[in-house]
């Protein structure tokens, strides 16, 4: 609200709930093009004006159909009517999400009723973000025995080439040097499931943040006050922290302490001369500012440290054996069952069993039913079992005797790669991204959709039309060169990092992330018990509750 206040905007408010006509003032409406929007549009101008004027952004493309209604009753109160393509969310520099955690549901359960109209939809949000980069990419997805990713690679393209055909700045631009890769889900289940120790996918699992909202108390006397911040790029403390092993920043924690207490103590100190007192108090602001966000990663470090030691130590042990299978000195873990019985056999809480027993499963490509049914009853799930048989929705195997169509992921070897004992595994969406920036993506395994220029794919035949010069070598091709990876069906925090990471070490690509919602652990297993139960009811209730109000 404050940088909106500096550009003159004094009010913000639901398009669908009732508000009060100011008609001596001008109306920014920022909507989807949707029916539902444009309608609420409508009625603010149907009848009796609301607003003096209306200023109409639309996320995205507008269906004729919707225009014309705009234009019937709203024509002589429209002064800017736009598409603008943002039908998403930047969560981070190269992160972006399409907001949409329905669709999980919509496209992995068997009650999902509008599967192929979220493909649509999710297509549409995606082309939005491909066209605010000014790119059309050449579109590759991963061959799964679930076509998702084949059939939302084909509904981008077609998304994209509509989009640049109606363009005025770019009509008929044609492909440019970047790759759009399009996975589904299921592609690596162990990477949304294990404990992670690096900070913010840490924070985000054994911290209860809620709204990227992180509340602590001060210990400031006897009883401290409850204070909240956002956990966010705003904060450079946060921007330098995230990606760091918790044991690494755990080290940073001394420093930060002293530096808060040297802080206080020159606050505290006798300023005897005017000058000085102002000086002081130039500083202040920034000052408080920094010393408050020291405070915040001081205690949020503290937080995960204290659940490290209660329990999450002794998990990773259990789960990086079973997840690499391997232990620490390398030697393959022969018996995972023995491996997993000591967290079952522990007191830990009902979604760390879930957790390690999916592991367990994953680690064997499916287990049988009687082993299954045995494990369920041994964590007590008999009600919620569905959270461990409903993975098999992403085409993840979970009972051995059925016949699923899998493949074992070919690992890169990261054996002379310095990791810490605790935090062995990688995850899969690292080797997919270091293979596309190096051109080793197999293309039996990753079907083009549409291609790149042969610049980025690394041939060195290059087209008369393109407008560079010959390149003299593969990293001149790829300099500047963007991958966008899109997951559907949720990210994790792990893998949002793997972004980052083989961005800096690839230098001449610039990667980002995406899916239709980041999720956490826990967020992965809800979401896997939402898939037997269907939304409908709901749905319906929510239409009338709309229709009551109108």
């Amino acid at each position: 609200m404050t940088d909106l206040m500096h550009e003159s905007i004094t009010i913000v408010e639901d398009l669908y709930k009732n508000r009060e006509p100011v008609e001596d003032m001008k109306a920014i409406y920022f909507i989807t093009p949707t029916e539902k929007s444009v309608d609420a549009l409508v009625n603010d101008f149907k009848k009796k004006f609301k607003y003096k004027a209306a200023y109409v952004y639309f996320t995205d493309y507008c269906p004729n159909s919707l225009f014309n209604n705009l234009k019937t009753y709203c024509a002589k109160y429209i002064r800017v009517c736009k598409e603008i393509n943002v039908a998403f969310l930047p969560y981070e520099s190269q992160v972006f999400t399409l907001d949409y955690p329905d669709a999980f549901h919509s496209i992995y359960s068997i009650y999902g009723m509008d599967k192929n109209t979220t493909l649509q939809n999710i297509a549409s949000q995606l082309a939005t973000f491909c066209a605010c980069l000014d790119e059309n990419p050449g579109v590759r997805y991963r061959r799964e025995p679930l076509d998702n990713a084949k059939h939302l690679a084909q509904l981008v393209d077609e998304k994209l080439a509509e989009h640049y055909e109606i363009d005025d700045n770019n009509k008929g631009k044609g492909k440019t040097n970047t790759q759009l890769l399009i996975i589904d889900r299921g592609f690596d289940p162990v990477s949304v499931i294990l404990h992670e120790l690096t900070y913010q996918a840490m924070v985000y699992d054994v911290i209860p943040i809620e709204n990227d909202t992180y509340k602590y108390k001060t210990k400031d006397g006897a009883s401290g006050k409850e204070k909240q911040c956002i956990l966010n790029e705003d904060d450079e403390l946060w921007v330098k922290l995230r990606h760091m092993h918790i044991a690494e920043v755990s080290a940073h924690i001394p420093k930060l302490v002293k530096e808060i207490s040297a802080n206080k103590k020159a606050t505290d100190g006798k300023h005897n001369t005017i000058g000085a007192l102002s000086q002081l108090m130039k500083k202040m602001p920034a000052f408080r500012k920094q010393m408050a966000k020291q405070t915040i990663h001081v205690s949020l470090a503290e937080d995960c440290m204290a659940e490290f030691q209660k329990k999450v130590e002794k998990l990773c042990k259990v789960e990086q054996d079973l997840a690499v299978g391997a232990d620490v000195e390398g030697q393959k873990v022969k018996d995972p069952m023995r491996t997993l019985l000591p967290v079952l056999l522990q007191n830990y809480s009902t979604y760390d069993k879930i957790r390690a027993v999916l592991l367990y499963i994953f680690s064997l490509n499916g287990t049988t039913e009687e082993n299954l049914n045995k494990l369920i009853q041994h964590i007590k799930i008999e009600d919620e079992s569905k959270i461990i048989l409903n993975w098999k929705e992403l085409g993840v195997p979970i009972l051995s005797s059925l016949n699923y169509q899998t493949r074992k992921t070919q690992r890169r070897d990261r054996s002379q790669e310095e990791t810490y004992q605790l935090s062995r595994w990688t995850p899969v969406i690292k080797d997919i991204m270091e293979d596309a920036t190096e051109n080793k993506l197999d293309s039996k395994e990753w079907p083009h959709q549409s291609e790149c220029p042969a610049a980025y794919n690394g041939s060195g035949a290059v087209s008369a039309r393109q407008k560079y010069n010959k390149p003299s070598s593969t990293d001149d091709r790829r300099s500047g060169s963007r991958l966008i990876v899109f997951v559907i069906g949720g990210i994790s925090y792990s893998e949002m990092r793997c972004a980052y990471e083989v961005s800096q070490a690839s230098k001449s690509f610039k990667i980002y992330i995406g899916s239709t919602h980041i999720i956490t652990p826990k967020h992965i297993l809800d979401d896997m018990q939402s898939l037997s139960k269907s939304k409908v009811p709901m749905d319906t209730f929510e239409v009338y509750e709309e229709e009551s109000k109108v």
